[in-house]
């Protein structure tokens, strides 16, 4: 069994991991910012499961990578030294059965904090529920591409 290590900072993000809907929103605000912003690690170290993983497709749909969350970060990192970068959920479908989620949260991108849409895409995203608290397990997404359009039920509603 894995023991999860709780701190005092940690309660400030307590509200974030009580309800799928808490979990979601903070889940794109962490990625979120400006050109160089440091992103908010801790707050989203907090949203995941320790052996949680990341996982997205190339533009041909192919895997591209399968990572830890400390990966995904470093990736992160390198992304948004050279641009920013603001992700908003415009779309979700949550399916449950006992303490397992399965989230899909369709996303649009923008480079700039009211700028245009620049891509759009579906995360899958699994979450368990234990210690009285949601977790992210797993995430796993893929974006949009002329021959991979987002079906109607899953664009806005």
């Amino acid at each position: 069994m894995i023991t999860l290590h709780s701190t005092a900072q940690d309660k400030s993000f307590e509200n974030d991991v009580k309800t799928i809907d808490a979990l979601m929103k903070a889940s794109y605000k962490v990625v979120s910012g400006e050109k160089g912003a440091k992103r908010q690690w801790d707050r989203d170290n907090y949203l995941h499961h320790p052996k949680a993983v990341y996982s997205y497709f190339d533009r041909e749909q192919k895997i591209q990578a399968t990572l830890t969350l400390e990966e995904f970060h470093k990736q992160t990192d390198v992304m948004v030294f050279g641009t920013a970068f603001y992700e908003s959920e415009i779309n979700r479908e949550v399916r449950f059965f006992g303490n397992i989620a399965h989230v899909w949260s369709t996303y649009e991108t923008r480079l700039e904090k009211e700028g245009k849409v620049e891509r759009r895409g579906i995360n899958s995203v699994q979450l368990i529920f234990e210690n009285n608290r949601w977790y992210i397990i797993s995430w796993t997404f893929c974006g949009e591409t002329n021959e991979n359009s987002i079906p109607k039920t899953f664009d806005r509603n």
